[in-house]
């Protein structure tokens, strides 16, 4: 388990995107990320794919393990952080593969997404015409960055846009006919079912299986991002028009879904056969940074205290998980979060207060 020590501030200066991304990444370059990738020339047109072969068992590479990222939700930045350090980590894989055209995608067996998360790993995952990601890891940061411009910051990246007529016109135009179906990779992404009272994840698994469960991805980026404090809930249908949900952000019901993403895994033995426990897996879970409310921030809108909620269930799904991990948390599990300026000066504290009685499990600002 790893949290990355800085503030989250946007608007601080010391808040250096470039230099958090070059530490999140230096730690992962060896272990996760070099194993072998997909070549884009084997890549095909999902619809030309029969979903018998779509179902075969992943690839796996160091070892036969399966690799997940996990993209959570939320979080200071509305999924800039997360973005920006993907935006990096695909640079130093074309470089160090050699392939100008390597993406994320080739180097994660499945992806989970949540809110800004949900909607990030639905642009890097969305199968294009040529075969290949629709978007670059830099195309979606730029998506991301040009809506968060149009937005109220306060309100957060999606805030007036999710469930208007204007946020079908954005997602529709961007991913068209596509649904869960395209997805190149094995793809999580949940919002809240108004309807059941319960979660729902949207599944490339369930979709290919039955039609009933397949959604366009435009549907799933509105359902996954739906802030209920704002605009209310997102009515919409399957494909086949079966299954309906009446869906909020997927943050309230799961605004880490690393768990979910692993228990995916485990039990899904039709794709990946050869995973019995997590011993199996490799898991890169982003962050995408706490919010800095501070304690003077008590009477917040009821938007933060929804982020709040959503980032405490982070830290708990991030502690069980890392648990669950066991023996293998140091070298199969990697979490990444920026903590806000608040705990980071009680790290701090807590560094200087111990420097003297024990080495520090600190170093170059992580935590291992």
């Amino acid at each position: 388990m790893a949290a990355v020590l800085a503030s989250t501030t946007p608007d601080d200066s010391s808040f250096d995107v470039d230099k958090l991304t070059y530490e999140i990444f230096s730690i992962l370059e060896n272990k996760f990320l070099f194993g072998g990738y997909d070549d884009p020339k084997l890549s095909k047109n999902t619809h030309q794919v029969p979903i018998q072969e779509q179902l075969k068992p992943t690839k796996q590479f160091n070892g036969g393990k399966v690799r997940i990222l996990s993209i959570d939700g939320g979080g200071a930045n509305n999924g800039i952080l997360a973005a920006k350090s993907l935006t990096y980590l695909e640079s130093c894989l074309r470089r160090k593969s050699g392939n100008p055209n390597a993406a994320v995608s080739d180097y994660f067996d499945v992806v989970a997404g949540s809110g800004s998360g949900g909607v990030l790993a639905a642009l890097l995952f969305t199968r294009g015409k040529n075969g290949r990601p629709m978007f670059t890891a830099e195309e979606a940061l730029n998506f991301l960055v040009k809506i968060n411009k149009k937005m109220n910051r306060s309100q957060g990246v999606f805030s007036k846009l999710f469930g208007s007529a204007k946020a079908e016109k954005v997602f529709a135009k961007t991913f068209g006919e596509l649904t869960l179906k395209d997805t190149i990779k094995s793809a999580l992404i949940p919002c809240y079912d108004l309807s059941t009272h319960a979660p729902f994840l949207f599944s490339r698994a369930d979709a290919l299986e039955m039609d009933g469960y397949d959604f366009k991805m435009s549907d799933v980026c509105l359902a996954t991002s739906a802030d209920p404090t704002i605009v209310g809930a997102v009515d919409m249908r399957s494909v086949d028009k079966r299954t309906k949900i009446v869906a909020i952000d997927g943050g309230i019901a799961m605004n880490n879904p690393t768990a979910a993403a692993i228990t995916h895994v485990l039990n899904n033995k039709q794709e990946f056969p050869l995973c019995n426990g997590v011993e199996d897996l490799l898991v890169v879970s982003l962050g995408n940074g706490e919010s800095d409310f501070g304690y003077q921030n008590q009477n917040s809108t009821p938007a933060r205290f929804v982020r709040i909620a959503g980032e405490g269930a982070s830290d708990m799904v991030d502690q069980a998980v890392s648990m669950a991990f066991g023996n293998c948390r140091t070298s199969n599990y990697v979490r990444i979060q920026v903590l806000d300026s608040v705990k980071l000066q009680k790290v701090k504290q807590h560094q200087i207060s111990n420097s003297f009685a024990e080495k520090s499990n600190y170093q170059t600002g992580m935590e291992i």
